[in-house]
């Protein structure tokens, strides 16, 4: 690295795989907590001789000899780090300071300091020996294998559902007049060719995997397997305490996939979108893209649930992950990276998705379309996918005469809304904009009586949570009827009108 390069990377400060250590004539115990923590994650830069501000201290000249002679005895002595790692210091000028600069390559095992295994988050080296959870995910992502691989000798196809595994046959494409072999085959030559049917190296056994008991399995085979599996569908416009609707989803990927498509549909508007001369359903193809990367790229060996959330200015899906990378992605430089290459092809076969990497490229096509905005994805343990909304989206915001919707998810047939549905939607927004509306006028009369009155003390007087109070009190700002005068702690507000 140039050093040029060294100073640009110093110029944008501490971050996941950058760490900066005062050591001015000694290596201190934390700096091998984050070699540590480096190897264990991504990699990284430590800089020894700069201070947390950025400023460039240097390291005495006298001792830096004697640093590197004890940094490379000490990664190298597996009495202190386990592997030993083969690193090498540079020494580098900068300002006429000295600087040693240490690059920590992502290691193909767990590394221990001292006995300890430390992972890096964007806080700093986190010390994770005794969180069986990171640690088990520590180990995964160094093994070759998949956990939805994972051969379950004891369970036969009774443990399936065989109505699904017949819906997932139908739901195949024609290529050229030609049926897919999926059509013709039986359920068991089915499993196999999608390599759901594995050979358990421990019994010797040959089973099903725990891909083919999430896309195919029996509700009580799924639970009695994995136990925390499920996806939380919530829409949340106005009920911002609890809810305005929600579907717990804990049933088999394919039909799963279903409900979660027709909760989305039940909350979007299909607004008009035209593909050039073509008339597109943006929300679906969206939806479609957002639900199965949830359902087919999550990390299932995690207890987190996963999530598909719709509120007034955004939508978006959480759920563990086996992170390849850190940050929010770029769709120039993204490079694709199957997590459970089985359920992916599955979803692939069955026209739920498409060949990995378009699933990004799509989003973002469709986002534009939708709503004029662009996705975001952001890779860390937890992955979230978020894409803006409209208020012309979200029929318990506006709900649109004469709206399309689509009555099925695997086809672009539309009809328009039956007239005592609008009304009902509309009585209903009607009463929640009626209780809005009141909740304004109090929390005004609040602050006429009391202008420096908190959060805190707002919601408490109201009954609602600090976070739908600061909702409130933005939309009041926005819409110039309150401004804040002066700082958070010791302001206080005034009536704009």
């Amino acid at each position: 690295m140039e050093i040029e390069d060294i100073k640009k990377l110093i110029a944008k400060g501490e971050k996941i795989d950058v760490e900066f250590k005062k050591a001015t004539k000694e290596i201190n115990r934390d700096v091998y907590d984050s070699v540590c923590a480096f190897t264990n994650r991504d990699g990284g830069d430590i800089f020894l001789g700069v201070g947390d501000d950025r400023s460039i201290i240097g390291v005495d000249a006298s001792s830096v000899d004697k640093m590197l002679k004890n940094f490379t005895t000490a990664i190298n002595s597996g009495d202190k780090i386990s592997p030993p790692l083969f690193i090498i210091p540079k020494v580098v000028k900068i300002d006429g300071k000295i600087v040693i600069h240490i690059h920590v390559p992502k290691g193909s095992q767990v590394c221990r300091h001292a006995g300890k295994i430390f992972d890096r988050n964007y806080e700093g080296d986190i010390d994770i020996t005794n969180n069986s959870e990171m640690v088990f995910k520590l180990y995964q992502k160094r093994q070759s294998d998949f956990f939805v691989n994972k051969v379950f000798p004891h369970l036969d196809f009774s443990a399936l559902d065989a109505g699904v595994i017949d819906k997932a046959r139908h739901m195949t494409s024609y290529e050229n007049n030609i049926a897919h072999p999926w059509r013709s085959m039986t359920d068991e030559e089915l499993l196999r060719s999608a390599g759901l049917i594995l050979h358990d190296s421990e019994t010797n056994k040959e089973g099903l995997t725990l891909a083919a008991i999430l896309l195919f399995g029996k509700d009580s085979t799924i639970m009695s397997v994995l136990p925390q599996y499920k996806t939380d569908a919530i829409c949340r416009v106005y009920n911002l305490d609890r809810y305005d609707d929600r579907d717990v989803v804990a049933t088999n990927l394919i039909d799963s996939y279903s409900r979660l498509m027709a909760f989305g549909k039940k909350h979007l508007n299909d607004i008009f979108v035209l593909d050039g001369i073509l008339r597109v359903s943006a929300r679906d193809h969206i939806l479609r893209e957002m639900i199965s990367n949830t359902l087919a790229h999550r990390d299932y060996s995690s207890a987190l649930s996963a999530q598909f959330v719709i509120e007034r200015d955004k939508m978006y899906t959480v759920n563990s992950n086996l992170a390849n990378g850190h940050g929010i992605l770029d769709p120039k430089t993204f490079k694709p990276f199957s997590k459970n290459p089985p359920i992916a092809k599955v979803f692939r076969e069955i026209l739920l998705a498409d060949e990995l990497g378009s699933g990004m490229r799509n989003s973002y096509k469709y986002a534009k379309l939708y709503s004029g905005g662009e996705p975001q994805f952001s890779e860390e343990d937890v992955f979230t996918l978020t894409v803006p909304l409209t208020e012309r989206a979200n029929p318990l915001v506006n709900d649109p005469v004469g709206d399309t919707v689509v009555t099925d998810e695997f086809s672009l047939i539309t009809r328009e809304k039956k007239p005592e549905t609008r009304e009902k939607t509309r009585e209903k927004n009607s009463k929640t904009g009626e209780k809005t509306v009141q909740t304004r006028e109090k929390i005004i009369s609040i602050i006429k009586d009391n202008p420096s009155v908190t959060t805190t003390e707002l919601a408490q007087t109201l009954g609602l949570s600090d976070k739908g109070v600061e909702w409130q009190l933005k939309q009041l700002k926005e819409s110039s009827m309150i401004r804040r005068v002066g700082p958070d702690k010791g302001g206080h507000w005034e009536i704009v009108k």
